[in-house]
């Protein structure tokens, strides 16, 4: 790793970082204020779940939470969490290394003195870290939200904290591949369309896969293999798909070292 290639891309991400977490903590905080609301119509809320269409449920897996716990409430927050923190990590990956190509800078860069390897190894920290930033943001959010409105029903922490614990997991599996789509595509534009595509098209995949009861599906998004509704009503990881994301996320960072010492890298000249 190379300290100053760290720093760099840090303090880069930095104003971006605080963004993120400021949404996500208004997110989480705001919705999670409604709970109180739903415990207490808990039938009505049931009621009101029925009458809504067996696919929209399964879509978003309503048809496995119970809005009037505490856990089931925060499971389908922390389901559009999710969405947010595939957006943020998706976009960190999309613009590890592309936005320096695209603005004709990553020859400069790779004229100092350092391996490519050490480039891609410093940028790639610098990006956990301010991801992780971002995740201790949601752990001391969700804490602080659920103490303020569950008004004193019980919870299970150890579901709570395998929830929050899936987090790097979620955020490593886009950051990776993001990664090493960036680098198998020519040149990569817009690292904003990117992410959403890549993030939105996971979503979209996850609720697919709740609607038709795909297998196949299940596979392919990763929304699925840390379902947050899952978790809640098992108190458990589905380790296959955990071990799956896992094995996803290093393979794409192993070939992203891979392609990335062996990239051409564009030129002003």
């Amino acid at each position: 790793m190379n300290a100053t290639i760290y720093k760099h891309e840090f303090r880069a991400r930095l104003k971006s970082v605080l963004i993120w977490s400021l949404a996500l903590s208004l997110l989480i905080g705001i919705f999670f204020s409604f709970f109180a609301v739903f415990a207490d119509e808990a039938e009505l809320v049931n009621e009101m779940m029925q009458n809504f269409p067996e696919e929209l449920r399964a879509a978003f897996g309503l048809d496995r939470m119970n809005l009037a716990s505490v856990l089931g409430f925060y499971s389908l927050i922390f389901l559009f969490a999710q969405l947010c923190l595939a957006i943020q990590a998706s976009s960190y990956g999309f613009g590890l290394v592309s936005i320096e190509e695209s603005e004709l800078t990553a020859d400069f860069l790779l004229s100092k003195p350092v391996s490519r390897s050490q480039v891609l190894t410093s940028k790639l920290l610098a990006a956990l870290t301010s991801l992780t930033i971002t995740n201790l943001v949601v752990w001391v959010a969700s804490f602080v939200s659920i103490s303020l409105f569950r008004e004193g029903r019980e919870y299970e922490p150890r579901t709570l904290l395998l929830l929050l614990l899936s987090i790097l997991i979620f955020q490593l599996f886009f950051l990776s591949v993001g990664l090493v789509v960036s680098l198998l595509v020519k040149r990569v534009r817009n690292v904003t369309s990117y992410a959403l595509g890549l993030a939105f098209g996971a979503y979209i995949l996850n609720a697919f896969s709740g609607v038709f009861g795909d297998v196949k599906l299940e596979l392919i998004t990763p929304f699925r293999h840390l379902d947050s509704a899952y978790i809640v009503q098992n108190e458990a990881y589905n380790t296959n798909l955990v071990l799956l994301n896992i094995a996803v996320s290093l393979v794409a960072l192993a070939v992203s070292y891979w392609l990335y010492i062996r990239r051409d890298i564009p030129s002003v000249s």
